[in-house]
């Protein structure tokens, strides 16, 4: 399976990340192609450990989440379409510096090859290992950038 861990998978996602353009249009979901990077972004750095988060798992998340994370870390199947953003990563401002947000991503998908933060907990999956958080990372990216068609 593919790993954010991995130095060429991180390459891969680097190079689809400068493939995209203010001409991108979503495929599905309703997050223009700036707001997705800038919510990748957010999210690559709560999983770092950047800018002081705070984890805790949410009460569902108590009851569904393991299931969930197995089902979402067992195989290369792409996360699917539709699934919410999470109140901590919704990108409200419509625009923005594509160029400038999209440097910021590529440094937050390099920073995974110094990966550090054993502490994260998934605010539903709950408490993650490595090996499952490579996994969930590379999946998310890989959805976002699907969903622009790269």
């Amino acid at each position: 399976m593919k790993t954010i861990f991995d130095p060429a998978t991180r390459q891969e996602l680097i190079e689809r990340i400068d493939a995209l353009n203010e001409n991108n249009s979503a495929l599905w979901g309703k997050m223009n192609v700036f707001q997705m990077a800038k919510h990748c972004t957010i999210w690559d750095e709560w999983v770092l450990g950047k800018n002081n988060h705070t984890y805790k798992q949410e009460f569902l998340g108590k009851i569904f989440g393991k299931m969930a994370l197995k089902s979402n870390t067992k195989n290369d199947k792409p996360l699917g379409k539709g699934m919410p953003a999470g109140k901590g990563f919704t990108v409200k401002e419509k625009e923005g510096d594509l160029k400038t947000q999209k440097t910021i991503w590529t440094k937050s998908v390099a920073d995974y090859e110094d990966f550090s933060n054993e502490g994260f907990v998934h605010d539903f999956f709950g408490k993650m290992t490595k090996e499952q958080i490579g996994i969930f990372a590379y999946k998310h990216a890989d959805h976002h950038l699907r969903q622009f068609g790269v």
